[in-house]
């Protein structure tokens, strides 16, 4: 087998490893704990991670025997030199991600905070840092759990303690919503993150693919109620598809045609619907789109005690609690005739793929990347390398049953089963969906076979029922990703019945998934079987299949024997499916980069300016440089002179007891805003003789700047969100939506900053200041 450059480089620095391995293995426990201060002596001398990445790994790998007992097998450290240099790395389920984890979590974490493993749930999350801690914490590192463990309150948290330990075991999620309430804080006293050095991405196809395009939001200001959603799902709901709109081939997006655009305008009696002017209607009417024709009642959400409750397409339970942004979830409680709830404004968001490409260094680790290989290295720069098994693999993985109905694929799959099951062959049997998994545990009941079904709302609860999922006869039904992170080993007898048979009863939407699934058998070289029962009525095949599959379907629905051959146009039906929902996925996933691209400059500019008002020391000259813009921009923006005008603009923003009879004439724009700059110097000297101590008056300066930068900010995230949903619409007459939303976005943020200006003028003009009987202020906005 011929290796690559980096291959081959790889293995020559884990041979040194190796090598470095057998000399600290003669050290004392004292000795050897003693490296992690030379080693990082060593780093404050100027040496780089890479100098002393042989070491430091030689080191962790016999702390991991001691502490442990478990010593790290050579493909283990191959993969962990892999992660040292921006790869993705591919190991097999069983093979040690875990343990190879604590080579680059232990030498990134030499430099201090700021380094991270991110794993799938709060669960694994506090396993590991519990379990892998005790290596990090015996060579003299600190290792703290990022999340609150499943029944812990998660105010509780302290959150510095735990983001000033060397290495935090995290979830996305938790990571993500730490750091848009970092970037919440009214002062420096109350951020807690050290900034984003290194990331282990666990399961990192899932964070950085499957979930990349989710959102995390924090709600917050509500919006003002609108009317406009229940005459908007009554105009979509009167529409054509195909005349008035269309869908993409993937089902995935619809638009307005031209026609739907004029007979909409004819119906509300107006022109120019795609104007600015009719902008709030337009978001409507697209919301109502997308809530009648993309989101299915029983499969996006469902309807109970009179409210919309989301269902997790992975895996179909009820995300309780949770809503949909931007007015969507709105949008389908008027498609439901429920009562509108309040729309609640974001006021931060921040995507996965935006906040993964913030760290300085990233890494990952997953049982199957290499067939997104291309995405990875394009989005993330990371590339895919493959960590060969350390024993051979022997699972069989038997060729797919494709069968007309899914009536008839579940019954073909029930059969195997039963034989299984009668020979005490343990049996894992995956879904797509909640709803499928009960529906199979019920046919299972009736033939009186007992089994778990996996369908727990605790991780730890799923852990527990998976790892216990090799037992001889055990038969476990899962959804596609439960469990995920947990080894299934195999009891006693059961490799003489031929190991773990994994039974997918639908292909799922990537072939990344499928081959996760098949996984979970014949981990480290122990024996399995992986087979999957597939339908023409299945989800991928139904959405991502050319009009002859339908057709085909309908007519042989109600034949007896409905196994089809897999040749002939049948042999790749579902393959060709998944490839075009594949295609579908990435693009849209490029296209919420995209949009994220533009979010994040905005984003990271207000954060890097709150930053620059909180840690400052004295904000007067900031506060003289506004003042001027603001005389400055409201003289351009009124060139000519109206008395009432300039009296408005005084009484809202500069004083509301101003005398009309102290207005001199002003001809000239120059002499204009020289009066307005010296007048609103002239009131905020009299409003610093209310606070003659300087600290008290540097802080009501920085309260006044952040209440109306955060304000704005909430005001500009609000209306990003609505001109993607718009944009992403607006497909019509060549219209490109990513340059429209970047034209849109720049105008709206240019009016974010002269509005954030003359806020801070108001909120240090209008505010009033309240002293209390113990001495402290009080401080009122208007």
């Amino acid at each position: 087998m011929k290796l690559s450059l980096s291959s081959r480089r790889y293995r020559r620095i884990t041979k040194r490893i190796i090598k470095r391995r057998e000399y600290f293995a003669t050290l004392s426990d004292t000795n050897l704990q003693a490296q992690t201060g030379k080693l990082r002596a060593q780093i404050n001398s100027g040496s780089t991670l890479k100098d002393i990445m042989v070491d430091a790994y030689a080191v962790v790998c016999v702390a991991d025997e001691r502490v442990l007992g478990l010593a790290p097998f050579d493909n283990q450290i191959l993969g962990a030199v892999a992660m040292e240099f921006n790869n993705i790395v591919e190991m097999k389920t069983g093979e040690g991600k875990t343990l190879t984890a604590t080579m680059p979590m232990y030498l990134h974490g030499l430099t201090g905070p700021g380094n991270f493993l991110i794993t799938a749930n709060s669960y694994l999350a506090n396993r590991d840092a519990e379990q892998m801690g005790r290596v990090y914490r015996w060579l003299g590192l600190t290792v703290m759990p990022g999340v609150a463990a499943e029944g812990q309150d998660d105010n509780q948290r302290d959150r510095q303690a735990i983001y000033a330990a060397d290495i935090v075991y995290t979830t996305n999620s938790g990571l993500g919503f730490d750091y848009l309430f970092d970037n919440l804080a009214a002062n420096p006293t109350e951020q807690f993150l050290h900034g984003f050095s290194f990331a282990l991405l666990d399961e990192a196809d899932a964070v950085l693919l499957d979930t990349a395009s989710t959102p995390l939001i924090i709600s917050g200001a509500p919006r003002v109620q609108s009317n406009l959603y229940g005459m908007a799902d009554q105009m979509v709901k009167l529409l054509d598809e195909d005349r008035d709109y269309e869908r993409s081939e993937d089902t995935k997006n619809v638009w307005f045609t031209a026609d739907g655009i004029q007979r909409m305008e004819r119906f509300f009696g107006i022109t120019g619907l795609l104007g600015e002017h009719y902008a709030d209607l337009y978001r409507h009417l697209v919301l109502a789109l997308r809530a009648n024709v993309l989101l299915v009642r029983n499969r996006n959400y469902v309807v109970e005690n009179g409210e919309i409750i989301l269902l997790d397409r992975a895996n179909g339970r009820q995300l309780q609690g949770m809503k949909m942004q931007a007015g969507m979830h709105q949008a389908v409680e008027a498609k439901e005739h429920l009562h509108i709830t309040q729309e609640q404004r974001s006021m931060a968001s921040i995507t996965y793929q935006s906040l993964f490409r913030m760290f300085h260094q990233l890494a990952g680790m997953t049982g199957t990347a290499k067939t997104d290989a291309d995405e990875f290295l394009e989005t993330y720069r990371l590339a895919v390398y493959t960590v060969p098994t350390h024993k051979p693999m022997i699972r069989d993985d038997l060729p797919d049953k494709l069968y007309v109905t899914n009536t008839a694929k579940l019954m073909a799959a029930l059969d195997v089963v039963k034989r299984a099951h009668a020979n005490q062959r343990p049996v894992l049997v995956e879904t797509g969906s909640l709803s499928l998994s009960n529906l199979f545990s019920r046919l299972l009941l009736r033939e009186g076979i007992p089994h778990n079904l996996l369908n727990a709302r605790s991780a730890a609860k799923e852990a527990k029922i998976v790892a216990e999922a090799g037992n001889m006869g055990a038969v476990t039904v899962a959804t596609s990703m439960a469990g995920r992170g947990t080894d299934i080993r195999l009891a006693d007898g059961v490799v003489e019945k031929g190991g773990l048979l994994v039974l997918g009863t639908e292909r799922m939407d990537n072939p990344r998934i499928d081959n996760q699934l098949r996984g979970r058998a014949g981990r480290q070289g122990d024996p399995g079987t992986s087979i999957f029962f597939t339908s023409l009525e299945d989800t991928v095949v139904q959405e991502n299949s050319p009009r002859w599959v339908a057709k085909y379907r309908e007519r042989h629905a109600s034949r007896r024997q409905q196994q089809l051959r897999l040749r002939g146009r049948f042999k790749g039906v579902v393959n060709a499916a998944q490839k075009r929902l594949m295609v579908s996925q990435r693009a849209s996933r490029f296209q919420t980069l995209q949009y994220g691209e533009v979010f994040r400059i905005q984003r990271e500019s207000i954060y890097r300016t709150r930053n620059r008002v909180m840690n400052s020391q004295n904000l007067d000259a900031s506060v003289q440089r506004v003042i001027h813009n603001v005389a400055a921009d409201y003289v351009q923006q009124h060139p000519q002179y109206q008395e009432a005008d300039i009296l408005d603009f005084i009484y809202q923003n500069v004083d509301s007891d101003f005398l009309p009879s102290a207005l001199p004439q002003l001809g000239r724009p120059q002499e204009r805003v020289v009066y307005l700059e010296q007048l609103i110097k002239d009131r905020i000297q009299r409003k610093r003789q209310q606070l003659p101590a300087n600290d008290q008056w540097q802080y009501f300066q920085r309260v006044a700047i952040l209440k109306a930068i955060d304000n704005a900010w909430i005001d500009q995230v609000d209306n990003l969100e609505s001109l993607q949903a718009i944009t992403n619409n607006r497909s019509l007459a060549q219209h490109n939506p990513i340059y429209e939303y970047q034209m849109e976005s720049q105008r709206s943020y240019g009016v974010m900053r002269g509005k954030v200006k003359l806020n801070i003028v108001r909120n240090l003009l209008q505010s009033v200041l309240v002293m209390k009987p113990d001495g402290s202020i009080d401080l009122q906005f208007a």
